[in-house]
């Protein structure tokens, strides 16, 4: 169990060559070229430097810079908001996990070397497909050949690479998916976040899905494929450790271990969401601005959009949405230390209805969903909320 004060630092870079048609992420189509990177840095460790105080007895737990395309950013920014975060903590976990999400078409050999110089120790690709009409379907801006060019890059540069895989896509079986897994592995990458297409409300495939021109592959395929993903990830030496995330043993995400175990994260940058616990049964969460050039232009005292003040009772609700969708599940004890109140607190009937069918089980401190209930998670977090 992380220490209670354990935190993560969360980097938002809200930039990318192009957005695709499925997204609905704070970021804005720019030049590469036209990057502002050092401006960014700026604005950025200046945020840094008015919540310092906040990390007062803290112990740096993870950073991770996400987006947004953070291979965007040239590696002497990353390399200056790497070195301000570790220095703005007395303490950090050891062998701290640095992440830096990546796309293929910005990451060349020089870029991964670069982000290597600059502190980042881990790479998340977004490969997204391995199929060149999946990959046009989906607006990327690579080819499969270029994933896989980006990923031997990322893997002679830090000693862990990830990389992302959709299902759901049109004329996609479970067949081609596990052939696509079976590629991707193949690469190098000992973890994989695999998840399905979801349209969202106003993204272009949402418009499209409106007018009914949205070809998709049929709900029961794509469950289909999430069942047999972990038969085909399984059989590479790779546990399924959270719904949409696999990986070899020691290979997890530690920063979103961290998220999904309901620890505390500082959010910089544009659009970031930070949350940060201030004593048992309370917190505070902040988003930042969206717009990257209204953060750049803003006073660093300034530039939160909106707060939120949490209570123990959303405390607990977060930790049964966030817990539940891994193989751990939910600390029980550690929930209700941070909630300061118990878990099955206005829950009682609810919980003991979902103990009594298998949708959950408690066992050693734990409540966890088995991989049965994974299918049908949503429905289930929302019965117990």
């Amino acid at each position: 169990m992380e220490r209670p004060l354990d935190t993560s630092v969360y980097v938002h870079v809200p930039y990318c060559a192009r957005r695709c048609p499925y997204c609905d992420f704070a970021t804005r189509a720019i030049d590469p070229t036209d990057v502002p990177s050092d401006a960014y840095a700026e604005a950025v460790v200046r945020e840094l430097a008015v919540r310092a105080p906040r990390l007062e007895g803290r112990r740096l737990a993870s950073v991770f810079f996400g987006g947004g395309t953070p291979s965007l950013l040239a590696p002497r920014a990353v390399a200056r908001i790497v070195s301000a975060a570790r220095a703005a903590f007395s303490d950090e976990v050891e062998a701290l996990e640095v992440t830096a999400e990546c796309n293929p078409s910005s990451l060349d050999e020089a870029k991964a070397l670069g982000f290597a110089e600059a502190g980042i120790n881990r790479i998340s690709l977004g490969v997204q497909s391995l199929d060149d009409g999946h990959l046009r379907f989906l607006g990327r801006l690579h080819d499969a050949q270029g994933a896989l060019r980006a990923l031997a890059h990322a893997r002679r540069a830090v000693p862990r690479v990830s990389g992302d895989l959709m299902f759901g896509m049109p004329g996609q079986t479970v067949g081609s998916l596990g052939a696509e897994i079976d590629r991707l592995l193949d690469a190098g990458v000992e973890h994989v976040s695999a998840y399905s297409l979801t349209v969202e409300p106003g993204t272009p495939f949402h418009e499209l899905q409106q007018k009914r021109r949205l070809p998709l592959a049929p709900e029961e395929e794509s469950a289909a494929m999430f069942v047999e993903a972990e038969a085909a990830f399984a059989a590479r030496g790779l546990r399924r450790y959270e719904v949409s995330n696999y990986a070899r043993p020691g290979a997890e995400a530690r920063h979103n271990l961290h998220y999904w175990r309901g620890g505390a994260y500082l959010g910089l940058g544009a659009a970031a969401v930070g949350c940060l616990d201030d004593g048992p049964g309370r917190a505070r969460r902040w988003r930042n601005l969206p717009d990257g050039d209204a953060y750049l232009a803003a006073d660093p005292r300034a530039c939160e959009e909106s707060e939120e003040h949490l209570d123990g009772a959303t405390i607990v609700r977060e930790a049964l949405m966030l817990g539940l969708r891994t193989d751990e599940g939910v600390d029980v004890a550690r929930t209700e230390a941070r909630a300061g109140r118990p878990l099955r607190l206005g829950r009682e009937r609810a919980l003991d209805r979902a103990l009594g069918r298998g949708a959950v089980v408690l066992e050693a401190g734990r409540l966890r969903a088995p991989r049965a209930s994974w299918l049908h998670l949503d429905g289930l977090v929302a019965e117990l909320f």
